[in-house]
C-alpha cells in the first residue's frame, strides 16, 4: 500500500490526520475480520471532496487504527477526549420536554433517529451477505413481536413490487442505494439482499435494516410532542437491545461505520416555520449557545424554503440520549420565544404605520 495522493482542494478529516508517520504506523495493520488501513481511508480517497472520510469496519477498527481515528474523533465531537466517559440514559421519565408548541403554530413535525449495530457482527463495511441476512432476521424477528402502537410490517426490498415501492416512497419512508461515499467504503455490496424497512401501522415508527448502519431507528409525528416521540423510541429500541445487544464501548458509546454518529447515535429534530427568528441577527448565536443546529429541510447544506427549518441536537457523544433531546428541546423554546416576540414587534410596527397615515390625512372641502 502506498501513501494516498491527495488533490489541493481536498480538506478531509483523513488527509489532515493521516500523516506519513501514522501511515507508516498502520500501513499493515489488519483486524481479525480482515480490515485494513486501506479498506478504511478508501472513501476519503476515492472522493476527495469528503469532509471526513473514513468507515471502520468493525470494533476492533477503533483500537487497531486508533493513532488515526481518534483525532477524527475529537475533532469531529469537540469538546469530547476519547479517555472520557460516554453517559447513556434513554429512560423516558427523565426527559423534561412538554410542548413548546401546542397550538402547533410554529413546529411542523417531530423526528427522532438513532443508528446501532448488532454485537458480534461486523460493521456494515464487512458484512458479508449471509450476515447481513442473518442480522436482518434477526432484527424482523424481534420488530414483528412488538405490540401497542409500534405494531407493523416489514418490507423487504428485494422483490419489492412496485406498487409498495411507490407508497413508501410517497410517505418519504423508503431509502435508496447509499451514495458514493458508501459505495466507496463497501456498504453497497450485494445490493439489496438483506435490506428493507419495518414501518408501524400508524406510520410513526420506522426501522431501516442495513442501510448506513444495520439499524436506523426512527420515531416521528406531526407537531411538537418531543416526549412521545422520545417514549416510542425509547420502547423499541430498549426492547432491541435487551433481545439482541448492540455494539457499545464506554467511552465511544454505541458504535458506527461512520465516527460521526459514536455515543448516542442520535439526531432529534423538529421542522419548524420561524421566518422572522431565522433573519434576526441573534439566530446563529441562539443555536451555537443551545448546541443546536439549522439547515434547510431538504437534507445538510441545502437552503430553507418558507421560513421553515430543520433544528437538531449538535452533540452526540459525551452527552446521554435525554440530554440530546433536552439539548433540542430548550433550543427550539427559545427559538419560538424569538420569533413570537418579533411577530408582536412587528404588529406594534404595522399599527404605529396606521395611526400616523391616519393622524396624516387631511380633508378637503
Amino acid at each position: 500500500m502506498e501513501f494516498p495522493t491527495w488533490t489541493a482542494s481536498s480538506n478531509s478529516a483523513v488527509r489532515r490526520h493521516l500523516t506519513p508517520e501514522v501511515f507508516e504506523q498502520l500501513k499493515d495493520t489488519k483486524t481479525a475480520r480482515g480490515t485494513t488501513l486501506k479498506d478504511i481511508i478508501n472513501s476519503g480517497v476515492v472522493n476527495q471532496d469528503s469532509s471526513i472520510g473514513v468507515y471502520l469496519g468493525d470494533e476492533e477498527s477503533y483500537s487497531a487504527f486508533s493513532a488515526l481515528i481518534n483525532p477524527i474523533i475529537e475533532g469531529y465531537h469537540q469538546g469530547y477526549k476519547v479517555t472520557d466517559t460516554h453517559p447513556a440514559d434513554f429512560d423516558p421519565s427523565h426527559l423534561d420536554a412538554p410542548n413548546p408548541d401546542a397550538d402547533a403554530k410554529y413546529i411542523i413535525s417531530t423526528r427522532i433517529r438513532v443508528a446501532r449495530n448488532l454485537k458480534g457482527y461486523g460493521l456494515t463495511p464487512t458484512l458479508t451477505k449471509e450476515e447481513r441476512t442473518e442480522v436482518e432476521k434477526k432484527v424482523v424477528g424481534v420488530l414483528e413481536g412488538l405490540g401497542g402502537d409500534l405494531t407493523g410490517k416489514y418490507y423487504p426490498l428485494t422483490g419489492m413490487d412496485d406498487a409498495t415501492a411507490q407508497q413508501l416512497i410517497d410517505d418519504h419512508f423508503l431509502f435508496k442505494k447509499g451514495d458514493r461515499f458508501l459505495e466507496a467504503a463497501g456498504i453497497n455490496r450485494e445490493w439489496p439482499e438483506g435490506r428493507g424497512i419495518f414501518r408501524n401501522d400508524n406510520k410513526t415508527f420506522l426501522v431501516w435494516i442495513n442501510e448506513e448502519d444495520q439499524l436506523r431507528i426512527i420515531s416521528m409525528q406531526k407537531g411538537g410532542d418531543m416526549g412521545a416521540v422520545f417514549s416510542r423510541l425509547a420502547t423499541a429500541v430498549n426492547e432491541l437491545s435487551d433481545k439482541l445487544g448492540f455494539q457499545y464501548s464506554s467511552n465511544l458509546g454505541y458504535l458506527s461505520s461512520c465516527p460521526t454518529n459514536l455515543g448516542t447515535g442520535m439526531r432529534a429534530s423538529v421542522h419548524i416555520r420561524i421566518p422572522n427568528a431565522s433573519a434576526h441577527a441573534d439566530f446563529k448565536k441562539i443555536c451555537d449557545d443551545n448546541q443546536i443546529q439549522a439547515r434547510g429541510i431538504h437534507g445538510e447544506h441545502s437552503e430553507s424554503a418558507g421560513g421553515v427549518y430543520d433544528i437538531s441536537n449538535k452533540r452526540r457523544l459525551g452527552q446521554s440520549e435525554v440530554q440530546c433531546v433536552q439539548d433540542m428541546h430548550k433550543g427550539v423554546v427559545k427559538l419560538i420565544e424569538l420569533e413570537k416576540s418579533l411577530e408582536r414587534q412587528s404588529v406594534c410596527r404595522d399599527h404605529q404605520a396606521v395611526h400616523l397615515l391616519e393622524s396624516s390625512k387631511v380633508t378637503c372641502t
